[in-house]
């Protein structure tokens, strides 16, 4: 693609208009189909237009949304299928339009490459509230014809060494961030941080997590930060040490009745991130009067007793993840207070992928997977 210098006067590097609508076929890694080993492959990345920057992927967490998304766990899934939303990088250019990057900046992507863009919640900064539908990053559509080649075209995700997005979905990464270590908060860091600002949790306060995966572990960081006193919940007590080391105040095995007695009638607010199905009434019965629950994690169903609610004036809301400037105001928060994920580093190579995801499962991970993905930039499947 031909580039024009000083095409800004902050001497980004923009793509010229004239001969810039080559697309590029870019090294990644695929499901072909539901529940299939991923594969290596190449996907085409559509030219960089006037709005769009193109990013090279240096690591892409792997999120336990992309497991289910694989394996069909969530229906709908498209195929063959590119996962990843936690995207992390840096910019090899931007269109001429483009005024927020420039060629070199170190940027992230996370659940979000489009929305309407006009409706009330997209005016509001709440783009994954848009009353239009915004587009995922993977495994989803470009419904919003935008003049780009991509209409109607499955999105593609991190698993891959290129990425190419409009600039009001890109974020800058703080330097003060390790790239792989700032990856996860793309996803499980907004997720967790969003419901603690949006539901007013103070210092002071007392606040539960329940589980200790990526999305948990990101919740503690927060709570601790915000001043608030913080509790984990979690089958057993294998993660006891880890989630006192990591600054929780509290510890109770959600297997022990006695231990969860214990803190009954206690939080003003619960963050509960479990992603499969479970009993969700003690967390309820742990809450204090007016406390509120905020279900994170994509459980597919819940039975509410209606009277442990109404007996303590209690709620529960979900949370998706945030808007694009409230994901900056986490990455900002996260620079500022030194929070980052516990991650462990994979080869961008399916047999990693395959044993990542089934160690997930066995939640045999401390706390995130990032793939590697700057080692796969000139690879060929």
């Amino acid at each position: 693609l031909g580039t024009v210098s000083g095409a800004h006067e902050r001497g980004s590097t923009a793509v010229e208009r004239e001969g810039a609508m080559a697309t590029r076929e870019v090294f990644a890694l695929a499901a072909p189909a539901k529940g299939a080993n991923f594969e290596r492959t190449t996907i085409e990345r559509r030219p960089t237009g006037a709005q769009d920057v193109s990013i090279d992927i240096k690591y892409a967490g792997i999120c336990h949304s992309d497991l289910s998304q694989a394996r069909g766990e969530w229906g709908a899934s498209i195929f063959p299928m590119v996962p990843g939303h936690e995207i992390v990088g840096v910019v090899r250019e931007v269109g001429e339009g483009v005024t927020k990057f420039k060629a070199g900046d170190r940027v992230g992507v996370g659940c979000m490459v489009d929305s309407c863009m006009s409706c009330k919640q997209c005016n509001l900064g709440e783009e994954m509230l848009c009353r239009n539908g915004f587009v995922a990053t993977y495994n989803a559509k470009y419904k919003y014809d935008r003049d780009d080649g991509d209409f109607g075209k499955p999105t593609y995700g991190g698993y891959s060494s290129n990425i190419v997005v409009r600039e009001d979905f890109v974020l800058n990464i703080p330097d003060t961030l390790e790239l792989e270590d700032a990856a996860p908060i793309l996803c499980a860091g907004i997720t967790t941080y969003s419901p603690l600002v949006h539901f007013g949790l103070r210092a002071n306060q007392r606040l539960a997590v329940v589980g200790l995966g990526g999305l948990g572990y990101m919740a503690v960081r927060f709570g601790k930060a915000f001043g608030a006193h913080v509790t984990v919940f979690s089958r057993g007590i294998k993660k006891r040490d880890d989630a006192i080391k990591m600054g929780a105040d509290d510890f109770v095995d959600s297997t022990d009745s006695a231990d969860v007695e214990r803190v009954r009638n206690s939080f003003n607010m619960v963050i509960n991130t479990i992603g499969v199905q479970h009993d969700p009434n003690p967390y309820v019965m742990s809450l204090d009067v007016d406390g509120i629950m905020v279900m994170v994690g994509v459980s597919p169903s819940i039975d509410l007793a209606t009277f442990g609610l109404i007996g303590g004036r209690r709620r529960v809301a979900g949370s998706l993840i945030g808007g694009i400037a409230e994901t900056q105001e986490c990455l900002d928060f996260c620079a500022r207070h030194g929070i980052t994920c516990l991650t462990e580093t994979i080869a961008p190579e399916p047999e990693a992928i395959g044993e990542a995801y089934e160690r997930m499962l066995a939640s045999d991970i401390k706390y995130r997977f990032v793939i590697d993905m700057a080692s796969a930039s000139d690879a060929k499947p």
